[in-house]
């Protein structure tokens, strides 16, 4: 089943921030090793240089790691993993805010309209 991605930004940006997410949320785990890029841009519906990019920018950023004829692993490093964890979430809420007030609502009416979301 393809990936779901929009128009409106890069497809190894896209690509990139899915196999995060992945990783943070643990689907795949510390030291485990990942698909093939073949095989990911095959799940993916894309080129397969394009997942090919989007590993290298997981590589840069330490999220992956390549091992000589093994392929892939997701990095043991859990402090790192925590770090992109947090600071994805970061970005969510900051995203999150923003569009709240363009809505024309204050920091004091979103976390009023976020706690009585939560009781429901």
């Amino acid at each position: 089943m393809a990936w779901e991605m929009s128009s409106d930004r890069p497809i190894y940006t896209q690509i990139l921030e899915k196999i995060q997410t992945r990783i943070v949320c643990g689907v795949y785990q510390p030291g485990e090793r990942l698909p093939s890029v073949r095989d990911l841009a095959a799940e993916a519906s894309v080129n397969p240089n394009t997942m090919q990019r989007a590993f290298t920018e997981l590589e840069r950023g330490r999220l992956i790691v390549t091992l000589r004829n093994s392929g892939r692993i997701v990095t043991e490093d859990k402090q790192l993993i925590n770090m992109v964890r947090h600071t994805m979430a970061t970005t969510q809420i900051t995203n999150f805010f923003a569009n709240m007030r363009e809505l024309g609502y204050t920091n004091q009416e979103i976390i009023a309209l976020i706690n009585s979301t939560i009781q429901s």
